[in-house]
């Protein structure tokens, strides 16, 4: 059954089992974007079951042929703007208290690491982070659909309903004030490994 299909039976006949069929298929990227798009994995977790909740309330607003994944996209997206501006509005910082590493280790490779390399790829996974909280919400939201999501430039465009070069070009923006942002610190770090490395083998 695929997500339009199931989301036409939650529409017509309140069907639970084909909800939490679309509840299993989309919880985990729904989570991801949320988490990363506000820095905080536990609000992640909390707007991610709000954008379920709200697509079941508005079971009934749903396109027939629409494309279910779009619409659920503007769903959590709406959510998580609403959710940075009413932090702006709190003028609180949107570092979160602890480290959002829930969406990051998602995607790890199943593979023995060690302790040191463990700690070292955690570190880097924050520098990220934080290197993405520094970008203004829409290039922060390019780059999330666009590379932790997997989205194509066609479905960006479709579900911000803009233009594919506009999208490419924040894209390209985003890239370069993170390469900025990164590179001095990646350097440094590498640096700083080098010397530990000698003073581990020494």
């Amino acid at each position: 059954m695929t997500d339009e299909q199931a989301m036409w039976r939650v529409q017509t006949e309140d069907d639970a089992q084909a909800f939490a069929q679309l509840v299993a298929r989309w919880e985990q990227p729904i989570f991801r974007l949320c988490a990363r798009l506000t820095g905080d994995a536990h609000r992640g977790e909390d707007l991610k079951q709000e954008a379920f909740g709200r697509v079941f309330a508005r079971r009934r607003d749903y396109q027939a042929g629409a494309r279910f994944s779009t619409w659920l996209w503007r769903i959590a997206l709406n959510l998580c703007y609403d959710e940075l501006r009413k932090s702006r509005r709190r003028a609180r910082s949107l570092e979160p208290e602890g480290p959002a590493d829930a969406p990051e280790t998602a995607q790890g490779p199943v593979e023995e690491r060690t302790p040191y390399l463990r700690l070292v790829q955690q570190e880097e996974a924050e520098l990220v982070r934080r290197a993405l909280l520094g970008l203004d919400e829409t290039l922060r939201t390019a780059v999330v659909l666009r590379y932790c999501e997997g989205l194509k430039l066609r479905e960006i465009s479709e579900l911000l309903e803009l233009p594919e070069s506009t999208i490419s070009s924040r894209i390209a923006t985003a890239l370069a004030r993170l390469t900025r942002l990164l590179e001095p610190q990646f350097d440094a770090r590498k640096t700083g490994a080098a010397k530990t490395d000698n003073l581990i083998a020494e």
